[in-house]
């Protein structure tokens, strides 16, 4: 039997309100939905509070009336300690709401979390998010939905207040495993379009040169588009989108790999070259900053 929707004006917990989660947060408000949400950081609260919503430091507390929870956190480690540790969330909610973990996680992972909570009556769904704070902001993200066909459908209201695109990708964990996929072939197409730049400014080509033709041709993707004149040529190096996030994604797809046995050569290089840039760049860079690093490499020899 088909599961009533989750509309607006119900509960939503939003549990991670950092660069994702807060913004995520005033588009269900905006759409009408209750929000309560949860994280250790006053300042998050207090801007969730000034938005109209309910903070709570307490996750537990948190999650008390809500219709559907949803997780924005650092990792999938952090989500299962958040749903099922000390604090035991995932144990007093009641058996009919559903969990949405947003985070980028590994696929391997969320199956096994989503098993953990089967056996307390809760059904997980992955369903990890691409556009970054931008399109966090003005509610255009592109989700990835893993799960039960029928909360899928359930809980679309509330996925529709926070993104312009909804793909079901198939069983739970789909979602995390397409993310990361997602994230693997933006990550090699600015790799692609950062040396393209160094190489053809060594040359002498002028940089908007290079660009302009790129978005014009057959090298034309996302990095050249959005990327290359914003925030690389113009040293801003400010996109929204954390080089820590980004590898971390990069590994995650290049342990899927390796986890199904597959050999596919370049995913683990983009993997480790973005290891590798990491120390360099500080825990704060931006992704984009992956071209400071390929610079510096030719500089420093």
């Amino acid at each position: 039997m088909a599961q009533t929707a989750i509309s607006p004006p119900a509960i939503v917990t939003v549990i991670g309100l950092g660069q994702m989660g807060l913004p995520m947060s005033r588009r269900l408000l905006l759409a009408g939905f209750k929000v309560h949400g949860a994280d250790p950081a006053e300042p998050a609260r207090a801007a969730l509070a000034a938005a109209g919503g309910k903070a709570f430091a307490s996750a537990k507390e948190a999650v008390a009336g809500a219709s559907v929870v949803i997780t924005m956190l650092p990792t999938g480690k952090v989500v299962r300690e958040a749903l099922l540790g000390p604090d035991e969330v995932a144990a007093s909610l009641p058996k009919t709401t559903p969990i949405i973990d947003m985070s980028s996680s590994a696929p391997t992972d969320t199956t096994s979390l989503a098993e953990a909570l089967a056996g307390l009556g809760l059904t997980l769904l992955d369903a990890p998010v691409s556009g970054g704070v931008k399109r966090a902001i003005d509610g255009s993200l592109a989700i990835m939905v893993g799960g039960p066909a029928d909360v899928v459908e359930q809980v679309k209201p509330v996925l529709a207040a926070m993104g312009k695109s909804i793909i079901p990708t198939g069983r739970v964990g789909s979602g995390h495993a397409m993310k990361a996929l997602n994230n693997y072939v933006s990550a090699a197409g600015l790799i692609a379009a950062c040396e393209a730049l160094l190489i053809g400014r060594t040359f002498g080509l002028a940089p908007e040169t290079i660009a302009d033709v790129l978005n014009v041709s057959t090298g034309r993707n996302n990095s050249t588009e959005v990327k290359l004149k914003p925030f690389i040529i113009s040293e801003k190096f400010n996109s929204g989108f954390s080089f820590a996030l980004m590898a971390k994604d990069l590994r995650i797809a290049a342990d899927l790999a390796k986890h199904l046995g597959l050999t596919v050569p370049q995913i683990g290089a983009v993997a480790d070259l973005w290891e590798k840039a990491k120390p360099g760049l500080g825990a704060d860079a931006d992704h984009t900053e992956i071209y400071r690093y390929l610079a510096d490499l030719d500089a420093n020899r």
